[in-house]
């Protein structure tokens, strides 16, 4: 008998970083383009709001509602349109849809025709693109690595969106310090429109799945999205980890909500120090992404996944309270690059699991089944912490935000305590 979590896997023997293969390396250097594009939409989406806009707590939740609410609402038949479809045109679709959207925010900003609107849907459109792009770059992940290296490959992504979102809004800061928010926009947009012609390489994407187990036959999109909800729904470490995913994100998004509200107006921050706290937390999950693989070998995949959410939740609730405009900012700063460094390890653990148990011809199903059940909890954690924001605080708002969030580890205890509490035949 051995003693192990019911999340992990069985051990296998190390094996040397293998050389990224050439459609991996087009995949992971568009997806690199874009995340440093959307490093600065992190930052200069809210400021044209709060900033531009003087948008109230509530318009700032609202705005992030929009960034996710295509997850809410087209969640589910965006994976099977994914499955249906050639994966490589989806992908290079969303660049130059994102990319288009955000050029119009300076375009008007300088027509001095912009409104909060225009930006809800800029928001909206972008989560569009999102579901779609987002679905179908993780459905070619397996397709471009072996499963024995999806974790490795995995790591390599979420190291570099880390290093460059670390990058991002510090240098979005000092973009901003000199041109307006809106104006900022533009360069999200090019970085876009970069990742869209990068896309344009990565070949082996461009061929569609398989047949599904009813060869020749295309099942109809109601009976595919049912498909993808009974596999996550019927396997007990998927449905774990995407109730525990959804619990975090709803939580999170309550205080992230405000954050810049908090931040930018109650605090007066400038941009500089409001994009310290972004490049704090992308350095910090890029820290716990290079230690997420050494982890997952120490302790098991899931003791880190449960470790991971108990740790990352401690070090954002700590942080609350030293958001102010002294030498405790710098404290506060500091435990959400900590949060984020813990976070990791569930994170990109959540992912390769995901796709090392899913059929290939069901991955885009599986995937946006997720995404639907983790990401379409934001909008409507948004919306809270933009309500609780306007009725009690920004403050407020983030000490309700992260006291619930340590609750996302539940479904993961309460499923190895349903498994005899972790103990499995050798």
């Amino acid at each position: 008998m051995t003693l192990s979590h019911p999340l992990s896997t069985p051990e296998t023997a190390p094996r040397p970083p293998a050389r990224p293969a050439a459609g991996f390396r087009r995949l992971w250097a568009a997806d690199t383009a874009g995340q440093a594009g959307t490093a600065l939409t992190l930052l200069a989406l809210p400021l044209v709001a709060v900033g531009t806009l003087d948008a109230t707590p509530f318009q700032a939740g609202l705005l992030m509602a929009c960034e996710y609410l295509a997850f809410l609402l087209v969640g589910l038949p965006a994976g099977a349109w994914v499955d249906r479809s050639r994966h490589r045109r989806v992908m290079i679709a969303g660049g130059l849809g994102r990319a288009l959207l955000l050029a119009t925010v300076p375009l008007t900003a300088a027509l001095g025709a912009l409104t909060l609107p225009q930006l809800y849907a800029v928001a909206f459109g972008l989560s569009l693109c999102a579901v779609f792009s987002d679905v179908a770059a993780q459905s070619v992940l397996p397709r471009l690595v072996d499963g024995e290296r999806l974790v490795e490959a995995n790591v390599r992504l979420e190291s570099t969106r880390s290093l460059v979102q670390a990058a991002g809004p510090g240098a979005g800061g000092l973009l901003l310090a000199v041109v307006a928010a809106p104006a900022a926009l533009a360069v999200d947009a090019f970085a876009h429109l970069a990742s869209a012609l990068l896309l344009t390489g990565v070949r082996p994407a461009d061929t569609p799945p398989g047949p599904g187990p009813e060869a020749g036959r295309r099942e109809g999109l109601r009976a595919e999205i049912g498909a993808g909800l009974r596999f996550v729904l019927r396997h007990p470490r998927l449905r774990a980890v995407t109730l525990a995913s959804a619990l975090s994100n709803l939580c999170g998004t309550v205080g992230a909500a405000v954050l810049m509200v908090l931040l930018a107006g109650d605090l007066g921050l400038s941009p500089l120090w409001c994009g310290l706290v972004f490049t704090a937390e992308a350095a910090g999950g890029l820290l716990g992404g290079l230690l997420t693989a050494r982890l997952a070998a120490r302790f098991g995949e899931g003791r880190a996944m449960c470790g991971s959410l108990l740790l990352s939740g401690v070090a954002w609730l700590a942080a609350v309270p030293a958001f102010q405009d002294d030498w405790r900012f710098a404290v506060a700063v500091v435990l959400q690059a900590l949060g984020w460094a813990a976070f990791m390890p569930f994170k990109i653990g959540a992912v390769s699991l995901r796709q090392r148990l899913c059929p290939p011809e069901l991955l885009g199903r599986v995937t946006a089944t997720v995404r639907f059940l983790v990401w379409g909890t934001m909008p409507a954690g948004a919306l809270v912490g933009g309500l609780l924001g306007e009725w009690f605080g920004a403050r407020a708002a983030l000490w309700t935000g992260a006291v619930a969030e340590l609750l996302a580890v539940v479904p993961l205890l309460a499923m190895a305590s349903s498994r005899g509490g972790g103990r499995t035949g050798a």
